[in-house]
């Protein structure tokens, strides 16, 4: 078997990056069937990492950041064939190393990786909160101030 190289950047070839969704679990809970948003989600990512056997795509790490402070995960996929060999590891790794010594990871888990963060050494934060575009927000208030 071919050894797993990494890389940087998101010049990707769209179908691969959709492809290596659909190959892990992840596809199950993005647009992968919208093209015109899986280019959005790939051009507008300030931190990708790629996980490569030879030409193929097998592992996505997909953050946004500051490369400072902190960083949003938004995907961590890994091609389900490729799972349990370290290469979400080393995609976390890697993320962390462009990041910067005092810069943080910030994540929300998909239901099938709930426990996989928490073994290698996340730490569970109670006070998560999401917002989609369909939620509705309180009416604006009246202001009293002059």
């Amino acid at each position: 078997m071919e050894e797993i190289s990494y890389k940087f950047g998101n010049d990707l070839d769209l179908d691969d990056f959709i492809d290596v969704y659909r190959r892990s679990t992840l596809g199950e809970r993005r647009p992968v069937e919208d093209r015109t948003a899986m280019q959005s989600m790939l051009q507008n990512a300030n931190l990708v990492v790629t996980a490569w056997q030879g030409d193929l795509l097998v592992g996505i790490a997909r953050t946004l950041t500051d490369f400072l402070y902190v960083g949003y995960m938004s995907d961590l996929a890994v091609d389900r064939a490729y799972q349990r060999s370290g290469i979400g590891v080393e995609l976390i790794s890697k993320t962390r190393e462009r990041m910067g010594a005092n810069s943080k990871i910030v994540l929300l888990a998909a239901p099938a990786a709930v426990d996989y963060y928490g073994h290698i050494g996340f730490t569970r934060h109670e006070s998560a909160w999401t917002l989609s575009a369909a939620d509705p927000l309180p009416k604006k208030r009246r202001s009293t101030h002059s």
